[in-house]
């Protein structure tokens, strides 16, 4: 059951949206990704995790996704593509806090749920923009190595820079920490 519960949250979760940072679209997509993923790190982690009931089974699933998204980005550079054409995700960092959270409240579900869920909400969209960051101009790359299967209203866009109104960072901080914990508290009602 254990092995049952891991393959099929983590593939909730890689299937919700898209769990790749393809470099060419990755500023168009990065608040549908922060939503998407900041719930489905939420609901499959503690789904996981109260059902071990283990602290550190967060950051284990989260590993899990990682390494899955290595294998892509190696299957993309064997195609041709560069290294950064695909951004690995940064899961582990907020599956840490969450995991903290369930060690600090002394293994309280609820706790868990909330405070939890509100630090990988908050967190996570934080984590992938300085990792977006560090890559180079996705405008170039989009360009330069064009993927076959982009489509048109993915296609790359220049980033709205200087307006904290309109940031991805902010709408998808905003937006996962609201989503993140009813939706979390949903899955763990389904659970019981």
């Amino acid at each position: 059951f254990i092995v049952v519960v891991a393959v099929n949250s983590t593939l909730l979760t890689i299937n919700a949206g898209d769990y790749i940072f393809y470099t060419d679209w990755a500023w168009t997509s990065f608040v549908v990704f922060s939503i998407s993923q900041s719930t489905m790190l939420a609901v499959g982690a503690i789904y996981y995790m109260l059902f071990t009931g283990v602290p550190g089974t967060a950051t284990y699933y989260a590993t899990i996704m990682t390494i899955y998204t290595w294998v892509a980005k190696g299957a993309w550079f064997a195609l041709g593509y560069p290294m950064d054409f695909v951004t690995v995700p940064i899961w582990i960092p907020s599956a840490m806090l969450l995991d903290l959270a369930y060690w600090a409240t002394r293994r309280n579900k609820h706790a868990a749920i909330t405070i939890g869920g509100t630090l990988i909400g908050l967190s996570l969209p934080m984590f992938n923009m300085i990792n977006l960051l560090l890559i180079r101009d996705p405008l170039e790359v989009a360009f330069k190595y064009p993927r076959p299967t982009l489509p048109p209203y993915m296609t790359p866009i220049e980033p709205q820079v200087g307006k904290f109104y309109n940031s991805p960072v902010a709408l998808g901080s905003g937006a996962g920490a609201v989503l993140t914990v009813p939706i979390a508290a949903l899955g763990a009602k389904l659970n019981t």
